[in-house]
């Protein structure tokens, strides 16, 4: 299963590609879509649905998981990631690829085996897992990262509990 791990913003915009098989993880592509804060919200918006749109079109992707919104207290930063947030699920739409949401708890879980688990030991477990010889920069790359590993953890779950005759969400 490829899958495509995002970190959503309107500033950087995270992702990583990676294949999970046989609960190994290969790294097929990472990096960030960037706007700059002189342009207007629309421009940027478009810049993040035409990122996504071409990395959903250049790579083989089955899933993708998105971090929810952390709400924090400047709520005008907080709406405008939002909307980054809903054209990145837009792109996915238009591209018939189911989305799979996570908060952050849940990535830390995912990724360290701890929902409060410190930033930097996220990023470490993200390296360890995919084998990388640096943790990946900036941290909105590695947390896209990490949603991707969470994803590929929850699904394996996911099908496990179907195969044995429960199901619980």
């Amino acid at each position: 299963m490829v899958i495509l791990g995002i970190d959503p913003g309107i500033a950087i915009v995270g992702y990583g590609i990676v294949e999970y098989k046989n609960s190994k993880f290969k790294v097929i592509d990472y990096g960030q879509i960037t706007t700059d804060s002189k342009m207007d919200t629309l421009t940027r918006l478009e810049l993040v649905y035409k990122g996504i749109d071409i990395l959903l079109k250049t790579y083989n992707i089955d899933e993708v998981g998105i971090e929810e919104l952390f709400f924090n207290k400047n709520v005008k930063t907080a709406i405008t990631v939002a909307q980054a947030r809903g054209v990145i699920m837009l792109a996915c739409s238009h591209n018939n690829k189911k989305v799979y949401e996570y908060t952050p708890l849940q990535v830390k879980q995912g990724v360290a085996g701890y929902g409060r688990a410190e930033k930097l030991q996220v990023q470490q477990m993200v390296k360890s897992f995919l084998n990388l010889k640096a943790i990946p920069k900036p941290d909105d790359v590695a947390d896209a990262l990490a949603v991707a590993i969470c994803h590929a953890h929850s699904n394996k779950l996911e099908k496990t509990l179907k195969n044995i005759g429960r199901y619980y969400v």
